[in-house]
């Protein structure tokens, strides 16, 4: 099974345990078939997957919309039902009662892709950094929770008063999103799931929050789960990366072997799309056919094998495991060699 592979390795090579270990994660999702009919179709967002995330690393999760990401994310955090297990530091959030992860959630914290629907319209900056010391009655007493606020606004470069008191309409969609990764911040965290943080923003701005929540990390000595579809983000700020297509981790690696040996047919065909700044460099850009299959139609097999270039008869008549294929090199996909 992969989660005994993956028990004791971790980016660097140390003996190390996870702090994250997810564990054969399911999220079904059912809907009405049509219409007034009490009949129900089942939308398997996320299928059994398995992966770990060690202290102090960050592991991203790419592929294309509708791979189930971001409900992984949530699942990850608790954030709602799901089946399977989700290890935080030893204790299994998924089976813990609602009051048990109410402490523990201050541990594990999220933000979000769009920081302007994220943040309250009706709440200042200060009270919006503030809030979640309140639900976890952390730093007792005005003045220490006013300075506590201006501390993390000074950590995402928000430091000026006169922040404090606007209200988020005020803020460019850049500083929105530093306001929401103070937020984040606001309880002491030692998890964060980072949900596209920035794909609504200018590329400029981009690398900016990006800078920025490499900085935090190393300071603060925190563990991320970043969630992308930009190959980039997840190469500038990862160690270690899994691809997702249809709720299936298609493969697990470093950063450096995903990039320079991809294994896999669809993380080849993901990598071979990103623009080569060197216009006399040429590259052979794979072509996916065909669109990515309903999550209720799911095909036989394997899940890409409509759109595979690699596929066999096989491939349509069974499912392929993710298997170590080197260490720490994940693959569900026999065919790879």
């Amino acid at each position: 099974m992969i989660e005994t592979r993956l028990e004791r390795r971790c980016p660097k090579g140390e003996s190390l345990e996870p702090l994250i270990r997810v564990l054969a994660l399911k999220k079904y999702f059912h809907t009405a078939k049509s219409v007034g009919t009490s009949r129900t179709e089942i939308i398997k967002a996320v299928d059994g997957i398995s992966f770990d995330i060690f202290r102090g690393e960050s592991f991203g999760l790419v592929g294309e919309s509708g791979s189930g990401k971001s409900t992984t994310g949530r699942c990850v955090l608790g954030l709602m039902p799901a089946l399977g297990h989700v290890y935080f530091d030893g204790r299994d959030i998924l089976a813990l009662k609602e009051k048990e992860l109410r402490r523990l959630r201050r541990k594990m914290q999220i933000i979000f892709q769009d920081p302007f629907s994220s943040l309250d319209p009706r709440r200042t900056v200060g009270q919006t950094v503030e809030e979640a010391m309140d639900i976890h009655h952390l730093f007792p007493g005005k003045t220490e929770r006013r300075k506590r606020v201006m501390d993390l606004l000074e950590k995402v470069g928000m430091g000026r008063q006169e922040y404090v008191d606007r209200y988020p309409h005020e803020f460019s969609g850049g500083q929105q999103q530093r306001i929401g990764i103070a937020r984040a911040l606001a309880v002491e965290p030692r998890f964060i799931v980072a949900d596209e943080p920035v794909s609504s923003l200018d590329v400029s701005i981009q690398a900016q929050i990006l800078n920025l929540l490499k900085r935090l990390q190393e300071d603060l000595q925190l563990t991320y789960l970043i969630i992308a579809h930009n190959l980039a983000v997840v190469k500038y700020t990862c160690q270690r990366v899994g691809v997702m297509y249809l709720g299936k981790l298609m493969e697990i690696a470093d950063i450096e072997t995903l990039f320079s040996s991809p294994a896999h047919p669809y993380t080849r065909a993901l990598l071979s799309a990103i623009p080569v700044p060197n216009p006399d460099l040429k590259r052979e850009e794979i072509i996916l056919g065909g669109d990515i299959p309903s999550p209720i139609n799911l095909p036989s097999g394997c899940r890409f094998h409509t759109r595979c270039y690699m596929r066999s008869p096989w491939c349509e008549t069974h499912e392929p495991e993710l298997v170590e294929t080197t260490a720490g090199h994940f693959v569900a996909c026999p065919f790879s060699g």
